[in-house]
């Protein structure tokens, strides 16, 4: 690594101009400004540039724009480590945006993003041990050439162009719009109108209660169900210190402990003492809906508690809406699309004027960039991960992915510190490259899927299990979900372990 200023020279090819950066960090959503501000702090005189295809920052916060949109984690864990945050616990992207703006500018960091810059292919050369990275403006059609020795992948792990929305049949028939959260017309008029909204997850949760008081009506239609945290949205702890007048950086931290330590104890619960856990958030339910209403056929999953993401109602804002009647929940499979609306497999009929699949995203690896490596085009499912962030076969390159239990951010610091001291320690060894390999004790471990669908088994993970990278049976080759266990290992990790092969 250098501590020069940004190269630029002409390609050799002519034409493009390249500049080389220590290092290159791709998006600037929550991942990509928190790494920049770990790199800038701790590796003082390291050039570097973040590069993101949309106009500004904010990853899923400026893309999604669909009515009500807000986080479900607590923002004292999804926020930074080293930025507090005092607003409510549950935060609208606006309020989100505005934290990730504040970060952007009192760390200076606005200079080093480079908008409106689609990255085409990432190749890697071992005899000059450089990533060349081209990239095309949205803008203008600009095409540009970077170099760089490190690459510190940022995007996130769902294309951002298009959301996933099943093939019914009959959906051309369908007079009215189909809509998908991700892409959020801003036309769209549901006041007056009936609208189904197709899913049951945190977006389905949070666009209901959004519409519901504009609508004529809103339909929750939903294969099966999914469990909810209610609560209000504010923490008395954070609240109680404030009155005693304590710094924000001091409320931060420790409301930031105890949220952490309460999910631990969940999910150790969630596991073992799956039906009383379960018991405990259906009573929840029922008491928004009461005692009579079908708690069990509309809000009982078939699966334990957190094998799929929990999603947090704020002041049961959803379970209010269906108590209402403005809102209301259907458990049963689509047959097709009529021209009125849909037809379920029970033989029931949803009038609709709009329907909204908030049936997921689509899993993509790398920002469906087109990786080589010396030439060979990259088959990430054939690599074996380190720890869910490096890769065998693949060097100079980490990969941030969050938490599914927790929030993504807690991950996004842990990688961060990573990366910033593993480029301090190849700098101080006089090494340009870095590949994680399998140790001679490793070589025999079965290769298994990135994740464990008897653990976790979200349906976009399921869909995309065939894209992503093998795991083994050893802690150091799989991402762990554990947070407290990866707090305590991450910054003990031995640099000079033969799992990692310099040069």
């Amino acid at each position: 690594m250098t501590d020069t200023n940004v190269i630029e020279r002409p390609s050799q090819g002519g034409g493009r101009k390249v500049e080389r950066f220590d290092v290159l960090i791709v998006g600037a959503g929550i991942s990509g400004i928190g790494g920049a501000y770990h790199l800038q702090q701790q590796c003082p005189g390291t050039s570097f540039a973040v590069l993101e295809s949309q106009e500004s920052f904010g990853g899923t916060w400026l893309t999604h724009r669909y009515p009500g949109i807000r986080s479900d984690s607590d923002l004292y864990t999804f926020g930074y480590s080293f930025k507090p945050w005092t607003g409510t616990p549950i935060a609208t992207a606006p309020e989100i945006m505005r934290y990730m703006g504040e970060v952007i500018e009192e760390n200076g960091l606005a200079k080093h993003i480079r908008y409106r810059q689609k990255i085409l292919s990432a190749s890697w050369s071992s005899e000059t041990s450089l990533w060349t990275i081209d990239v095309i403006r949205t803008d203008t059609g600009e095409e540009l050439r970077y170099e760089t020795p490190f690459l510190w992948m940022c995007q996130g792990y769902f294309r951002h162009s298009e959301g996933y929305t099943p093939e019914w049949d009959g959906m051309k028939d369908f007079k009215g719009r189909i809509v998908h959260p991700q892409s959020w017309p801003d036309d769209l008029d549901y006041k007056g109108k009936k609208v189904v909204v197709i899913g049951s997850g945190a977006t389905a949760a949070t666009l209901v209660p959004a519409i519901a008081d504009d609508c004529a009506h809103v339909t929750l239609l939903q294969r099966s169900p999914t469990y909810f945290i209610t609560g209000r949205n504010a923490n008395e702890l954070a609240d109680t210190l404030r009155e005693l007048k304590i710094d924000e950086t001091w409320i931060h931290e420790i409301v930031r402990r105890k949220v952490l330590f309460d999910q631990e104890a969940f999910t150790k619960r969630c596991i073992t003492e799956p039906e009383k856990v379960t018991a405990e958030l259906l009573g929840a339910v029922r008491a928004f809906l009461g005692e009579d209403y079908n708690v069990d056929t509309h809000f009982r999953p078939s699966y334990r508690p957190w094998r799929q993401r929990i999603a947090f109602i704020p002041d049961g804002d959803l379970f209010r809406s269906i108590g209402s009647g403005k809102a209301s929940v259907v458990t049963d499979h689509i047959d097709r699309f009529t021209e009125t609306g849909l037809l379920l497999k029970s033989g029931q009929v949803l009038d609709a004027d709009i329907i909204v699949t908030a049936t997921g995203f689509n899993l993509n690896v790398l920002g469906d960039i087109a990786f080589e490596i010396d030439g060979k085009p990259l088959d990430f499912s054939q690599t074996v991960t380190y720890r869910g962030m490096m890769f065998t076969g693949v060097p100079n390159m980490v990969w941030v992915f969050g938490y599914f239990r927790a929030s993504w951010t807690l991950r996004t610091d842990l990688v961060a510190d990573f990366v910033c001291r593993l480029l301090n320690h190849m700098k101080a060894k006089g090494v340009t490259r870095v590949e994680p390999v399998l140790r001679d004790k490793d070589k025999g471990m079965p290769l298994l899927p990135w994740v464990d669908p008897e653990n976790f088994n979200p349906g976009y993970l399921m869909r995309g299990m065939d894209i992503l990278p093998k795991r083994g049976d050893k802690p150091e080759w799989q991402h762990t979900q554990d947070y407290a266990l990866d707090s305590e290992e991450f910054p003990a990790i031995d640099l000079e372990d033969s799992a990692f092969l310099y040069g």
